[in-house]
Formats: C-alpha cells, sequence, structure tokens
C-alpha cells in the first residue's frame, strides 16, 4: 500500500521525536539506527527513505528537542523554570529534559550540522527565556544578555555534573542544591528581562 505525502511527513515527524528522547537519555553514539527505527515501530529499511544519514536525524532531533524546550520555557516564570531544571526531577529524566544538558558533550564531537542545530537552538533558548535581569540597575541588551547566558551555562552545568555522579550520591543532590540556591538567590524580586 503507498503512502501519503501528509503520512510520510507524520512518519518521519513521529521518528524525529522518537530520535529527540532516544539521544536524550542515551547520548548520540548509543543510539542506532535500527534500534531507533523499532522504536518509532518502523523497519531498519525506512530509514533512508526519510533522512540522508544519522547525523541529518540527529541534527534535526536536536532542533526538536531545542523547539519543545522553547515552547515550554516561553509559558514559564524564570525562576520557576529554573527551580524545576535544578531538581532531581530534571535530572533523574533525561529522556524527557532540556536537549543541551543531555547532549551538548556530545555534540561538540559531531558534524558542524549538528554544532549549527545547537547554535540554533542556545539561540533560540536566549532568546525566549526570561530569566530575570539579575540585579535591580536597569541592564544594557547586552549585560542582560550575558547574565542569561551565565545562568544558563550554570544550570545546565549543573545539571550535567550531577548527572555525573552515582544517583544515590550525596554529591549529586548536593549540586543541585548548591546551584538552585544560589541561582534563586540572584533572581528573587527582580523584574524579568
Amino acid at each position: 500500500m503507498k503512502v501519503t505525502k501528509a503520512q510520510a511527513q507524520a512518519n518521519r515527524a513521529h521518528i524525529v521525536e522518537t530520535a529527540s528522547a532516544l539521544f536524550r537519555e542515551r547520548g548520540f553514539d548509543g543510539v542506532g539506527v535500527a534500534d531507533l527505527m523499532a522504536a518509532a515501530g518502523f523497519t531498519h529499511g525506512g530509514f533512508y527513505k526519510h533522512f540522508g544519514s544519522k547525523a541529518d536525524l540527529m541534527a534535526e532531533s536536536a532542533s526538536c528537542g531545542f523547539a519543545n524546550s522553547a515552547e515550554s520555557l516561553g509559558e514559564t516564570d524564570g525562576a520557576a523554570f529554573l527551580g524545576y531544571y535544578l531538581s532531581r526531577e530534571h535530572r533523574d529524566n533525561p529522556g524527557q529534559g532540556c536537549t543541551m544538558a543531555a547532549l551538548c558533550s556530545d555534540a561538540a564531537r559531531q558534524p558542524t550540522s549538528v554544532k549549527q542545530a545547537f547554535a540554533a537552538g542556545i539561540e533560540a533558548q536566549l532568546a525566549v527565556s526570561r530569566y530575570p535581569a539579575g540585579q535591580a540597575d536597569s541592564p544594557t541588551p547586552e549585560q542582560s544578555r550575558a547574565r542569561r547566558i551565565a545562568l544558563m551555562a550554570q544550570a545546565v552545568g549543573a545539571t550535567v555534573l550531577s548527572r555525573s555522579c552515582p544517583d544515590d550520591s550525596p554529591l549529586a543532590d548536593e549540586i543541585l542544591d548548591v546551584c538552585r540556591a544560589d541561582v534563586l538567590a540572584r533572581l528573587s524580586g527582580l523584574p524579568n528581562v
């Protein structure tokens, strides 16, 4: 039976969503094409009808993950978002969590197309972030951007560090607790930018 163009697009979108979650959970190198297609409910042979290479899918799935994060970030208060981001719930669910915290280290060793998807995704996160400025003064746009970058880097870095420790390690929790307290202290009572 011939697949309609609309069904082919829906199938591709489903593969991308599935890949986005699996890559965040296992890393780019931890998921093979056959496993990915099986998880999406398709045969291995169908992969190349949709994608030229695994790197093409990695870039597209990263963009998908960033788009989903930007959508949820745009709907959330910055302090509430960062409080959740620096929690064990987020830390313990990489497949449902942030693309940056799950895959930045992997992306650094991937082709340029994947790095470009990450750069675009990080820019999109910065554009929609509603993190407060970090000081009571009226920062310039450059200062505001610098503060958002610093907050993002601290949150992502804390999550990565915490995930690198054993699950039952007191250090894993301490990293999240210390960074959450620091970030929220800097944000408390300040207007959003």
